[in-house]
């Protein structure tokens, strides 16, 4: 089932979210809900804060990387790049920084170039609850950084200098509005009475 992806503005996108166990109400059918939903909207990666759920929990599928454009070689490391991750924790960021032009499913519209490291050690669980400790380079390395970023309630465009955010601002106060067309269902912030 596709879930609707909570838009920018959403108290839901700033909340570190809280840890899960392997009694979590249907965990397995959340699992592949966020799946579709990250499918029908052509996205790399889903956190669930994005589907209004503050836990930590995110799925990715980089195989979209792993494909040549005309332009670019893809990464086939990527290829089968598929996995869950449950109450992540990511142990450190190293290497050089480098810019890549990223985007996100909860702010349509705007892409922007930010700056990660370029390797990050990361322990997690599957969506068996076995444990896991990788270690990711590139591309891979920076989906799960920001996928990470979200459920520590933290947004790719807070990266950005404060004059980028300025110029910005009315892009994202018309998603915060609705004011966006998407190919993917969206969830908008409650707007009060009288704005």
């Amino acid at each position: 089932m596709k879930l609707p992806i909570v838009a920018y503005g959403d108290p839901v996108l700033r909340k570190k979210a809280e840890e899960i166990d392997e009694d979590y109400p249907d965990l397995r059918g959340l699992i592949d809900n966020m799946f579709e939903t990250m499918y029908a909207a052509r996205g790399v990666g889903l956190a669930a804060p994005q589907v209004g759920l503050p836990i930590r929990l995110f799925v990715i599928d980089a195989s979209p990387f792993a494909e040549d454009d005309e332009d670019e070689p893809g990464d086939p490391s990527l290829q089968d790049f598929k996995k869950v991750f449950i109450n992540p924790i990511i142990i450190e960021e190293t290497g050089e920084k480098w810019a890549f032009n990223e985007g996100c499913l909860s702010i349509p519209d705007i892409n922007e170039d930010i700056v990660r490291p370029e390797h990050v050690l990361i322990n997690y669980l599957d969506e068996n609850f076995e444990e896991h400790e990788v270690g990711l380079s590139g591309l891979a390395a920076r989906i799960v950084q920001h996928e990470y970023d979200h459920i520590e309630g933290k947004l790719f465009v807070d990266k950005l200098s404060p004059l980028k955010k300025a110029m910005l601002k009315g892009k994202l106060d018309a998603i915060t509005k609705g004011q966006v067309k998407v190919s993917y269902r969206m969830k908008f912030p409650q707007q009060k009475k009288g704005k």
